[in-house]
């Protein structure tokens, strides 16, 4: 039987930082001036279990109060479907984001600052990924004739232990990625901001050339490229071209400043162009860099696949950009819960086992986390073909 102590269980334990969040959080916004049932925490927190358990919908997430355990764990009786809608719309995009925000800052100091600064410096990578919606119920999320659709802009905080979210912004999906590239920069001079060709943009390369803001990107394939000097490069090595380059022509628009094109091979072969005005790094190191990328990527693959962002439980933009910025607070949570048991697995081991031992006491999810596997069978076993023959040879 659990505790009767819920400060013990592993619900409370999970959406503890987020109590403490709220606790940082100015009370200017009053949020809650006109909301005695449900507060913006527990909103936040139903939330955030909703989509760990991924209900389909807010009737789904009502009746989930049911349970005794959830409901004592956020303090809520119950709550109409028709309530959380409504809270869901209203609430400021600014109290999410600050949530968002604490919840990182508390995984990046748990992580630790000092693991990001390593000689290859401060990595930011930077990419957005569209989700498509229903073009009748989602008519501000202009996209095409046939669908609508948001775009989700990030910052990733590169780690060597993985990866944080550090800066998001939602829009509509038809405006182009580049269209957000200044809001994603990182100015400070230890920084490195790595992003693919949809941001190519010659003018702000020059810009970003003489405020020092240092950037890796892949090159597109209708580039004109002039090369002013070859460096040289390990024959046996990975780089196959290290040069520097002007990029542009006079009839559309010539870079002022110098680049550094890198010419590589990804894993399949596949030929890749790299350009940077980072000077200081070797070439191997740059190809490095660019490859941590593809991190991004895999990070939107498993919130889209384990956070249930596809599927959203408002139809207005505040209520589709509220609920992308609880999403990346719930993955926050599950990084500082990894953490916090010190777990060399997967995250999604991690939100496997909270299925199912959600409500159960803390020491006992631990317990079972760090169980060995119970099935000690070796696999299919290979037949020894070549001993059967012996043996039957010397039994003849």
């Amino acid at each position: 039987m659990q505790d009767k102590d819920t400060t013990k269980s592993t619900i409370f334990q999970l959406l503890k930082p987020v109590r403490q969040a709220f606790s940082q959080i100015p009370k200017v916004m009053q949020a809650d001036k006109y909301h005695k049932k449900l507060s913006t925490l527990q909103l936040i927190m139903i939330l955030a279990i909703a989509q760990l358990k991924r209900l389909r919908g807010l009737r789904d997430v009502s009746n989930s109060l049911n349970n005794e355990e959830l409901s004592n764990a956020i303090n809520l009786r119950s709550i109409s479907y028709s309530q959380l809608s409504r809270r869901l719309r209203e609430l400021p995009p600014d109290l999410a984001q600050a949530c968002l925000k604490a919840a990182k800052l508390q995984a990046a100091i748990e992580m630790g600052f000092a693991a990001a600064q390593r000689k290859l410096g401060r990595l930011s990578l930077i990419d957005s990924s569209t989700i498509s919606l229903c073009v009748t119920k989602y008519r501000w999320a202009e996209f095409r004739k046939t669908k609508a659709g948001v775009k989700l802009h990030l910052r990733l905080r590169f780690y060597e232990s993985g990866v944080l979210p550090d800066e998001v912004i939602v829009t509509p999906a038809k405006p182009a990625d580049k269209t957000q590239m200044d809001n994603m920069i990182v100015e400070e001079p230890d920084a490195v901001n790595v992003f693919d060709r949809a941001y190519v943009d010659y003018r702000k390369f020059d810009s970003y050339c003489e405020n020092g803001i240092l950037f890796v990107t892949r090159s597109k394939g209708n580039a004109i490229i002039e090369i002013h000097q070859e460096l040289p490069v390990d024959a046996n090595g990975p780089i196959e071209k290290d040069c520097i380059v002007y990029l542009g022509n006079k009839y559309t628009y010539r870079m002022k400043h110098p680049l550094r094109m890198i010419a590589t091979k990804d894993t399949a072969g596949t030929p890749v162009v790299i350009f940077t005005n980072d000077f200081a790094l070797s070439a191997e190191q740059i190809g490095d860099i660019y490859r941590y990328r593809w991190q991004i990527e895999l990070f939107f693959k498993w919130i889209k696949q384990h956070l249930f962002v596809k599927h959203f439980y408002g139809l207005s933009q505040q209520a589709v950009e509220n609920q992308l910025c609880i999403a990346l607070t719930t993955y926050c949570l599950l990084l500082l819960l990894k953490l916090k048991t010190d777990f060399n697995g997967s995250l999604l081991a991690i939100k496997r086992l909270l299925d199912t031992c959600l409500y159960e006491p803390f020491d006992s999810f631990v317990r079972k986390l760090f169980r060995p596997p119970g099935c000690c069978s070796k696999g299919r076993r290979k037949i020894d073909y070549q001993a059967i023959y012996r043996q039957t040879v010397q039994q003849v």
